[in-house]
């Protein structure tokens, strides 16, 4: 897949990785026109069949995804009532479901600020990784009179529990990265020249492990927050079956044995092994 015609994104693909790197000074705000490009993103990556691993990361030091651009929601139309629908789900939280369901592990890289849209988009990601001194959480949306409603009264919660949620929705406070990594909300918090090699290892990792097994992984420990754990037990099983039936389960788990899996030492060092067979 080409990934052509982005005004917004960066977009390059290393094998397996996809990475998209955020350009749209000064403050990466997100446009109608930069929404456009990462919804279309969302919707090439989940159609890419070689793709294992997206990074999302900005080419601004100081901000990562602002907010979304308020004089485009002050033209939203308000001339009829408001309305529950069945499927209220909006366009926006449709592109943040697509990076949380696709079958890629998909990691947000946030080095500077993110806010309002931004930090709802990166909820949906995978993993976050930020900056101590630098990463900045803020969901400015109550205090100018809205809500956050890209899925962040949603998704906070689920990462942060409902009374810290409340703190950061209602208080519109700047949310460190040392807090954040306490609190859930960031996978892990670096030094600034620490990130970067550290996703890029990461990724570069995953992307060398057995494709089904990456993708039905993904779709198993997703399946924990989605159904009661009797039916995601079942699920577990399920797609564990599955994956052994592959020939890239039954050649790794030789290669495995066959490097010093199961021997003291090799367990001794069972990342680096695994590492080793994954290199074949």
């Amino acid at each position: 897949m080409a990934y052509d015609g982005y005004q917004h994104l960066r977009i390059a693909k290393d094998g397996r990785i996809v990475t998209a790197t955020i350009d749209n000074p000064p403050i990466n705000l997100i446009t109608l026109a930069l929404y456009g490009e990462l919804a279309r993103l969302s919707e090439e990556l989940e159609a890419d069949r070689d793709a294992l691993v997206f990074v999302l990361k900005s080419a601004n030091p100081d901000f990562f995804l602002a907010h979304f651009d308020v004089e485009a929601i002050l033209d939203f139309p308000t001339d009829q009532p408001a309305t529950r629908e069945a499927s209220a789900r909006n366009d926006y939280h449709a592109m943040c479901e697509r990076f949380r369901t696709m079958d890629k592990l998909t990691i947000a890289q946030i080095e500077g600020r993110v806010g309002g849209g931004g930090s709802e988009l990166s909820m949906a990601f995978d993993m976050r990784f930020g900056v101590i001194g630098k990463t900045i959480i803020n969901q400015m949306e109550v205090p100018i009179g809205i809500l956050p409603g890209g899925t962040g009264t949603q998704r906070l919660p689920r990462l942060i529990g409902r009374d810290r949620a409340l703190e950061v929705i209602l208080g519109g406070i700047d949310l460190d990265a040392e807090t954040a990594e306490r609190w859930g909300y960031l996978t892990r918090a670096f030094a600034r020249d620490q990130i970067g090699p550290y996703v890029a290892r990461l990724a570069a990792r995953v992307a060398s492990f057995p494709a089904p097994a990456v993708r039905l992984a993904k779709q198993a420990v997703n399946a924990a927050g989605e159904m009661p754990l009797a039916e995601g037990l079942g699920e577990e099983s399920y797609l564990f079956q599955c994956l052994l039936r592959t020939e890239e389960a039954q050649s790794a788990m030789k290669r495995f044995l066959a490097l010093g899996g199961q021997t003291r030492e090799g367990e001794l060092h069972v990342a680096d092994l695994s590492e080793k067979v994954a290199k074949g």
